[in-house]
């Protein structure tokens, strides 16, 4: 009888892993309908993703209790390559813990076509909604998240969705491109996503311009250190969204430099972890009320 019921558990335990494993599902089915002019196979060196012309989504849903949360993952890479693992798979297992689902997002490198890879968070955003049933998700819970310059296109999301069907509900940047003006931006970030363009076209992809009052709320985290995407990118998100009323959270931690993800280590892992969590649990708590001070 023992056995049997170890057999039994063990039997039970295997079908859990299997039920919680990931999977792929194309953003189109039928293939995108603009090129990004990319003839080079996908390669997948030291899980750095190059020459992507298919973009998929890779599905994590969370084994237990879930919130009905679901975040888009946009891992980042300079829009040359797209750091799958610690931007991507690692994000998506932490959310699981957390009882959201994830998807980590394998969007086409630009090429210079930029376009057509926003339109992939944004058929990303879509797509879940039209699946909220199936994957046990609420589509008023549906967000992007973002690293570097998928951190940038995190910010495309929330700011260029040009429908209710794609448009975030909330969105997580993490020491991410914000404005494409030389001098603050990341470079490569700039010219791999539009090519050669003039001050004038950036502009229009540079994110803290494109704030309204409809932008939805954000979290953001940068590091005071980092050379590669200056922490001001964060900073003049957070002021446009300040400047329209939009609500939202900002961290800029003294030391970590770029790229740390969630696999590398980062010294202030813990308090951004517990930053993070908090920050998404209140996005079901109705807001508190505090008592105005007096007037001066």
């Amino acid at each position: 009888m023992k056995q049997i019921f170890l057999t039994t558990v063990m039997l039970v335990a295997a079908f859990c892993l299997q039920a919680a494993e990931p999977f792929k599902v194309k953003l189109y089915p039928n293939g995108p309908k603009e090129s990004t002019y990319v003839t080079e196979p996908e390669t997948n060196v030291n899980n750095r993703l190059r020459n992507v012309t298919e973009p998929r989504m890779e599905v994590f849903l969370p084994e237990g209790e879930s919130t009905g949360r679901f975040v888009v993952i946009c891992p980042g890479g300079g829009y040359v390559h797209i750091t799958i693992e610690s931007e991507g798979y690692e994000v998506a297992r932490w959310l699981n813990k957390r009882g959201i689902a994830a998807g980590v997002l394998t969007y086409r490198t630009p090429n210079t076509h930029g376009d057509a890879t926003i339109n992939d968070v944004l058929r990303a955003v879509e797509l879940t909604r039209e699946n909220a049933a199936e994957w046990k998700v609420d589509p008023a819970k549906v967000g992007v998240m973002g690293f570097s310059a998928g951190g940038h296109l995190a910010s495309m999301a929330v700011t260029k969705y040009n429908s209710e069907k794609n448009r975030p509900d909330f969105g997580i940047l993490i020491y991410p491109v914000i404005t494409l003006n030389m001098g603050k931006t990341h470079a490569g970030s700039r010219l791999n996503l539009l090519g050669e363009v003039s001050d004038e076209v950036a502009d229009k992809y540079s994110a803290e311009k494109l704030v309204n009052s409809n932008t939805p709320t954000c979290f953001l985290a940068h590091c005071d250190d980092d050379r590669a995407v200056p922490p001001y990118n964060s900073i003049s998100f957070y002021a446009a969204m300040k400047e329209h009323g939009v609500k939202g959270e900002l961290h800029v931690y003294p030391r970590g430099g770029h790229g740390w993800g969630f696999l590398n280590p980062f010294p202030m892992r813990a308090e951004f972890d517990a930053s993070l969590e908090r920050w998404l649990k209140g996005l079901d708590e109705p807001e508190p009320q505090f008592p105005r001070g007096p007037r001066r």
